[in-house]
């Protein structure tokens, strides 16, 4: 169950970054016509950038949880059977690990549990941490840059959950060869 929780996540994670590539696109685009005919629209080069920054965390979870990341496979090429699925499942820890981290980051960075105490009182919040993450305005756009920055807790959570579907999934298969995930290159 969990394992099509994984898959059905990765899957929207792959359809909200094709479409923010697609918007993207479109921006450039009217950005040019904009520029072209002499009045150029800044806020929409912010805009597309913030796009490109969040379909990227998108799409990264996506092909982590895939297990399709760029990756150097001459040692885990050249393992037999029980040694290649050990060091998969050594991957996928370290993936668990890094995304833990970053979440553990994350809840530390955006500390919501001390602007709900304070009442969402960002000044008190401010004053008392000396964290202005929920203050900074975007350069053009003009909205508050935590929104922004949400993608980064998403993709630590996302990548999380995937990283612990695809350790469990080796980790089985270290126990059961027959119940191993198989090999990127067979999933294509």
């Amino acid at each position: 169950m969990l394992s099509r929780l994984s898959d059905r996540l990765a899957r929207f994670e792959e359809i909200a970054a094709a479409a923010l590539a697609a918007a993207v696109t479109l921006l450039i685009l009217v950005n040019v016509a904009f520029r072209a005919a002499g009045s150029p629209l800044y806020w929409i080069s912010e805009l597309s950038i913030y796009a490109m920054i969040w379909m990227t965390f998108l799409i990264a979870g996506a092909v982590l949880k895939r297990r399709q990341g760029i990756a150097v496979t001459l040692v885990a090429d050249a393992l037999p059977g029980f040694g290649h699925r050990l060091l998969m499942a050594l991957v996928d820890l370290a993936v668990v690990v890094f995304a833990a981290l970053l979440l553990w980051l994350c809840w530390r960075w955006y500390q919501p549990l001390t602007l709900a105490r304070l009442g969402f009182d960002v000044q008190a919040f401010q004053g008392e941490t000396f964290n202005f993450i929920y203050a900074e305005n975007t350069s053009t756009l003009g909205i508050r840059k935590f929104w922004v920055w949400l993608i980064l807790p998403w993709f630590a959570l996302s990548l999380t959950f995937h990283g612990l579907v695809n350790l469990g999934g080796a980790l089985r298969g270290l126990r059961d060869p027959g119940q191993a995930p198989p090999p990127p290159e067979a999933s294509r």
